[in-house]
């Protein structure tokens, strides 16, 4: 029996009664000292009576049958009684004591009711409070809470027999391995550990009086079914160990997903808080930016529009975070029937790999020229960052001819929400290299920061105001 377990039920049995330990204190019920004594007793029985069902309680049993194994287990074969009966003790007469101490006992009024039920609790918790602090002082967690069989002799079954003897408080008592119907098992016992197989199986739980027994071998369901069957029928506890990968998740919690219990190996950390700054920070600039510059997109919108014929905004579905597709917004820089002219300009690419770009393009229209200078024609694009479809800072969103040729490693650019301006922009906007676009894409997500981002925002400004763009 676990002595964490136990103490907290029994304390939690003492203090939440107020009608018990509440009415010895009443002030209507103090009339004197043969009074105090009876509550005093009252109190005892309480505290005794707690322990009996608390210990009810942990043998999962009916009070015939659990008595009969507390004192077959405990009283005759084990010396933890004599511990926890001390211990039980001790905490009724610091119980009295501090009772006495707070004049609980007495025929003294108490101002209040409610400030003599915060008396009684804080007997209790003082009392509480004591224990605890014995129970540390005499590693009294070394009392035994319940005998275990473990039914496979693999590399679990043996992993989970040392954490059981290592750490005591767990309050498990290993009585030996049952062998599998596995016999290729790759561990054996050469200290008499294996005590029998799967058929007498609940002939070693009955003689050893075994609480719980640890599947840790795969078996075939109907095995499983019958081992189940067998156990409800004797009282006994079943558990199942799931395989655990020869260790690999020995260390792993167990999460359930709904129903489902699952066993995370590993999971990459996230800046959670990070991306919330982030997030914010697109959505407060944004907004600043389309107010602020508000005139400027509306000279824009109208000196495109006298130009050349064609809409004033030009629409791209581009491919961003994870594959997501979206659409792209951005002045029209260019005649109408660009893309239909795109192959007669092929020849003309200054860039390698599969990026494209042709600094005296004859598709771009004379103020399109401008808009690109001075980066005019990206700021629609904040109108995509406010959506969630980019960000501020990140990889710039390709099309989807281009992701086709992307190699594997290149998929990387997609693990991040896109960006309007990056470390590429800022660093290497001439470079027609696409390794070095693709590697300044790749250090800047590896090494994200929000102050990285401030700082690729800051030389963005510099670089729009210098008029490097093409």
């Amino acid at each position: 029996m676990a002595t964490s377990d136990f103490w907290q039920r029994v304390s939690a049995s003492v203090a939440p009664a107020p009608e018990v330990v509440g009415s010895a204190t009443a002030n209507s019920t103090r009339s004197g000292r043969g009074t105090g004594k009876l509550w005093m007793i009252l109190d005892l029985v309480t505290i005794f009576g707690s322990a009996v069902l608390a210990t009810l309680y942990d043998l999962h049993t009916g009070p015939v049958a659990g008595a009969k194994g507390f004192w077959q287990g405990t009283l005759i074969h084990g010396q933890s009684m004599g511990i926890l009966l001390a211990l039980l003790c001790g905490f009724a007469v610091s119980l009295i004591l501090t009772s006495r101490r707070l004049h609980l006992y007495t025929p003294t009024r108490i101002s209040s009711f409610l400030h003599e039920q915060r008396l009684s609790v804080q007997a209790c918790l003082t009392s509480g409070l004591l224990l605890t602090g014995t129970l540390y002082l005499v590693h009294a967690a070394d009392i035994p809470r319940r005998i275990v069989l473990i039914l496979g002799t693999g590399p679990e079954a043996h992993a989970l027999r040392h954490h059981l003897e290592s750490i005591r408080h767990l309050g498990y008592t290993f009585k030996g391995f049952i062998q599998s119907p596995d016999s290729n098992s790759r561990f054996t016992s050469t200290s008499g550990d294996v005590v029998g197989n799967i058929d007498t199986l609940f002939q070693h739980a009955r003689k050893q009086f075994v609480d719980e027994i640890f599947f840790t071998s795969p078996c075939e369901r109907e095995i499983v079914q019958d081992v189940l069957d067998q156990a409800r029928i004797h009282g006994v506890d079943l558990r199942v160990v799931p395989d655990m990968y020869d260790g690999l998740a020995w260390n792993s919690p167990i999460e359930y997903i709904g129903q489902f219990p699952t066993i995370s190996l590993y999971r990459g950390s996230v800046n959670e808080i990070g991306l919330v700054f982030k997030r914010a920070l697109d959505i407060l600039l944004s907004i600043l930016t389309l107010v602020i510059l508000s005139p400027i997109f509306l000279v824009a919108a109208i000196v495109v529009k006298l130009d050349s014929h064609g809409p004033v905004f030009y629409f791209s579905e581009r491919i961003g975070k994870k594959g997501h597709v979206f659409r792209c917004v951005k002045f029209r820089t260019m005649v109408r029937d660009a893309e239909k002219r795109r192959a007669d300009v092929m020849h003309m690419n200054e860039r390698d790999g599969v990026l494209f770009k042709i600094s005296n393009d004859p598709r771009i229209t004379k103020v399109g020229r401008f808009l690109r200078k001075y980066s005019i024609d990206e700021l629609p694009q904040f109108i995509n960052v406010l959506r969630g479809d980019m960000s501020i800072v990140g990889p710039r969103p390709p099309i989807a001819s281009e992701v086709r040729e992307y190699k594997l490693s290149h998929l990387r650019r997609l693990d991040v929400t896109p960006g309007i301006t990056g470390l590429w922009q800022v660093q290497a906007r001439q470079d027609p290299s696409f390794d070095n676009y693709v590697s300044l894409d790749v250090t800047y997500i590896d090494n994200w920061t929000i102050w990285l981002d401030l700082k690729i925002i800051a030389r963005t400004i510099g670089v729009v105001l210098a008029g490097t763009g093409s």
